[in-house]
C-alpha cells in the first residue's frame, strides 16, 4: 500500500486558481478510477474533477471554501501496489523574507506534486508543561488563499482552548478580500491556544492556533519541492497536464511563542498585520513613545495586543485600535470594559498622559455621540471581482451608444400563450424572451455588421471580425452574481430547439455549475430586465462582442391601432426594446436598423417567416 497525492488540476481557459465547492467523499471512502471526489469553482464555472487511482481516501487536504491554486495538493489516497511517496520536509523555523522567490515555486517534471495543506511548526507546550500523554504541542499556520493574496482575517473561531478536535474539523473561518474560507485542522488533539483573535488581519504563514497532539513530533510543510528521485513517474489524466511539484511559501512574520508570559520576538516589518501609519501621521506618535501600563501595573505588550476574540470583534465594531487601550485583565490583557472605558473616554491622545506611567482610563467623561453601523463593508471577490473588472475594460475601451424603441407586441404574447399549448412545446419552457431569442438572431441574419468584433492587434492597427455564426450570450443574475453563458450555434437551431437549450443554459447557470467553454465566444447577447418589473436600461456590452440587447417588462397600456376613421385606442400588450453597440464599429443607421427589425418580428412575427 502507498499513498498518493492528487493536485489540483488546470481547469483551462488561463485560470490559475479554483475553490474548493464541495467534496464528494470523506476520508476513509473507497474510491475507484475516474470517480467524481470534488466540485471545484472557478470565476466562470463549477467543475466536477474525478480521481486517477483505486484506492480509499487517507486525507482531504483543503476545506470546502478554500481558494487553491492549480497544481496544489488537495486529496491523498490509499493505493493499493504503490510506494509511499517521499516523505514531507520539515519547514524551516525562519526562513528569510524572499524565500523562493515570492509566492509560488516552479514546478519540477519530475516530482510528487506533494505538498502540505498548511504549514505547522512543533513548539513547546505554552506554559512549559508537555501536554497530557507526552505528547507535542504543534502550530497550525495560516495558508496561503491564492490569488497574490499575503493575509487574512480572522472571522470567526469554531473551537475554544481546550476543545477536543478532529482531524479536518473546521476549527476556523478566515475572509480573504475575495471569499469566505473555513479551514480544517490537519491534527487530532486539543486546542491549547488561539493565538488570533476574530477581526484580525493575519499574513499568510502566521501561526494563528496551537494543538496538543498525541504521539512524537511530525514534519512540516515543505520549503520546497520534493526531489522526485528515485521515484515512479505517475501517468496524467488526459487533460490535467504535468503533475506540479509542492511550491514555496514564505513566512510574512515570524511565529510568536504560544506563552503569554513573555513577549515574542516582535514581527518583521513588512508582515504587520496592522502597518504603522506613515511619518507624517502625528496620532500615533505620542502612543508610541509614551510608556503605558495596566491599572495593576503590568506593561502593556509590545506587537500585537491580548485580547479575547469577542473583545476584538467589540473593538473593531467600535473603530478601536487596540494597540492604544490599556489592559486591565491578568498580563494585560484588555477586557471589553476596557474597550468601553477607552470609547467613552475619548481619543487615544486625551487617555495617555505624558507624565505618569500607570494609567487609567477615564471613565468619567460624557460618551462623544456615536453614528452606530451606518455602513457594510462588502469585500469584492468571486464572480463580483470578475465581472467588475470586465464591465469597467468595456465601458472604458468601446464607446457605447444606446437606442431604445417602444412596441406592440400583442402578437407575440398571443404567440406564445399558442405555443405553450403546442405539442411540440409541452415538455419546453416557452416565454416570451423565447420569441425575443428568434427575433434577434434574424436580425443579425439581415445586418451582420452587428455580430461582429474589434479586434485591437499587436502592431497597434485594429480588425472587424465578423461572426458568420452566433453565439447567443443570455444574461443570467445567479447567487454568485451576473453571469453569461451562450448558446453555440444558435442561429442553425429551431425554435424548440432553442428553447431547449435556453432553459438548460439558465438553470446550469443558477445552479452555478456552467462551464467555462459555455462562458466564452460569445457574438451577442440579450439581457431580460423585464423579469423584475423594468422597462428598459443602458446595459454594458459583454466584452469581446459589439452590442447587447436589452428586453424590458411587458405591459398592458392603452395603444393608439388602426389608421384614419378606424383609428381607436385599444388595450395592447407593451414594451420597450434597447440595444447597446459600440460605435467603433457599429454607425448609428446600422445600429437604428437592427433594433427595428427586432421591433418588426415582435409587433408581427409573421415578418419572421419571410426573413427567414
Amino acid at each position: 500500500m502507498g499513498i498518493k497525492t492528487f493536485n489540483l488540476p488546470d481547469p483551462g481557459e488561463g485560470l490559475t486558481e479554483a475553490e474548493i465547492v464541495s467534496w464528494k467523499v470523506k476520508a476513509g471512502d473507497e474510491v475507484e478510477v475516474n470517480q467524481i471526489v470534488v466540485e471545484i469553482e472557478t470565476s466562470k464555472s463549477l467543475v466536477e474533477l474525478p480521481i486517477p487511482w483505486d484506492g480509499t481516501v487517507a486525507e482531504l487536504l483543503v476545506e470546502e471554501g478554500t481558494e487553491v491554486e492549480v497544481g496544489a495538493p488537495i486529496i491523498r489516497v490509499e493505493v493499493a501496489g504503490a510506494g509511499d511517496e517521499s516523505p514531507i520536509p520539515a519547514v524551516p523555523a525562519a526562513p528569510p523574507a524572499d524565500a523562493g522567490g515570492g509566492w509560488g515555486g516552479t514546478a519540477s517534471p519530475g516530482s510528487t506534486g506533494e505538498s502540505a495543506a498548511t504549514e505547522v511548526t512543533d513548539v513547546t507546550p505554552a506554559k512549559g508543561g508537555a501536554p497530557a500523554g507526552g505528547g507535542t504541542v504543534r502550530t497550525f499556520n495560516l495558508q496561503d488563499p491564492g490569488e497574490g493574496l499575503t493575509e487574512a482575517e480572522i472571522v470567526s473561531w469554531k473551537v475554544k482552548p481546550g476543545d477536543e478536535v478532529e482531524v479536518n474539523q473546521i476549527v476556523v473561518e478566515v475572509e480573504t478580500s475575495k471569499s469566505l474560507v473555513e479551514l480544517p485542522i490537519p491534527w487530532a488533539g486539543t486546542v491549547v491556544e488561539i493565538l488570533e483573535a476574530e477581526g484580525t488581519e493575519v499574513p499568510v504563514g502566521a501561526p494563528i492556533i496551537t494543538i496538543a497532539v498525541d504521539g512524537p513530533a511530525e514534519t512540516g510543510a515543505p520549503a520546497t519541492g520534493g526531489s522526485g528521485s528515485g521515484e515512479k513517474r505517475e501517468p496524467n489524466l488526459v487533460g490535467y497536464g504535468e503533475i506540479a511539484t509542492s511550491t514555496t511559501r514564505r513566512r510574512r512574520r515570524s511565529a510568536p511563542a504560544p506563552a503569554a508570559s513573555a513577549p515574542s520576538a516582535p514581527a518583521a516589518p513588512p508582515a504587520a498585520p496592522a502597518p504603522a501609519p506613515a511619518p507624517a501621521a502625528p496620532a500615533p506618535a505620542p502612543v508610541a513613545s509614551v510608556p503605558v501600563s495596566t491599572p495593576g501595573g503590568v506593561p502593556l505588550r509590545e506587537g500585537r495586543p491580548l485580547a479575547k476574540p469577542p473583545v476584538r470583534k467589540f473593538a473593531k465594531d467600535n473603530g478601536v485600535d487596540l494597540a492604544q487601550v490599556p489592559g486591565s485583565g491578568p498580563n494585560g490583557i484588555i477586557t471589553r470594559a476596557d474597550v468601553e472605558a477607552f470609547v467613552s473616554g475619548g481619543s487615544a491622545q486625551a487617555t495617555a498622559p505624558a507624565t505618569a506611567t500607570d494609567t487609567t482610563v477615564a471613565a468619567a467623561a460624557p460618551a462623544p455621540a456615536r453614528s452606530g453601523e451606518r455602513e457594510t463593508r462588502i469585500p469584492v471577490k468571486g464572480v463580483r471581482k470578475v465581472t467588475a473588472q470586465a464591465m469597467t475594460a468595456s465601458k472604458f475601451t468601446a464607446p457605447h451608444v444606446t437606442e431604445f424603441v417602444t412596441v406592440d407586441v400583442t402578437a407575440t404574447m398571443e404567440l406564445v400563450e399558442r405555443l405553450k399549448t403546442d405539442r411540440e412545446f409541452r415538455d419546453v419552457k416557452v416565454t416570451p424572451l423565447l420569441v425575443v431569442a428568434k427575433a434577434l438572431l434574424l436580425a443579425c441574419k439581415r445586418n451582420p455588421g452587428v455580430n461582429a468584433q474589434w479586434v485591437e492587434e499587436s502592431d497597434g492597427s485594429a480588425t472587424i471580425v465578423q461572426k458568420h455564426y452566433v453565439n447567443l450570450g443570455i444574461a443570467a443574475a445567479t447567487p454568485r452574481g451576473l453571469m453569461v453563458p451562450n448558446i453555440k450555434d444558435a442561429d442553425a437551431m429551431s425554435m424548440r430547439e432553442l428553447a431547449e437549450a435556453m432553459g438548460q443554459l439558465v438553470d446550469t447557470a443558477r445552479a452555478g455549475k456552467t462551464q467555462p467553454a459555455d462562458m466564452s465566444g460569445g457574438t451577442i447577447t440579450i439581457t431580460n430586465v423585464g423579469v423584475f418589473g423594468v422597462d428598459t436600461g443602458t446595459p454594458i456590452i459583454n466584452p469581446g462582442e459589439s452590442a447587447i440587447f436589452v428586453f424590458g417588462a411587458v405591459r398592458r397600456q392603452p395603444w393608439v391601432v388602426g389608421e384614419g376613421a378606424d383609428e381607436r385606442i385599444e388595450p395592447r400588450w407593451v414594451t420597450q426594446l434597447g440595444l447597446s453597440f459600440d460605435h467603433r464599429l457599429i454607425d448609428g443607421d446600422l445600429g437604428s436598423r437592427f433594433l427595428a427589425d427586432v421591433a418588426a418580428v415582435l409587433h408581427d412575427p409573421a415578418k419572421g417567416l419571410v426573413w427567414g
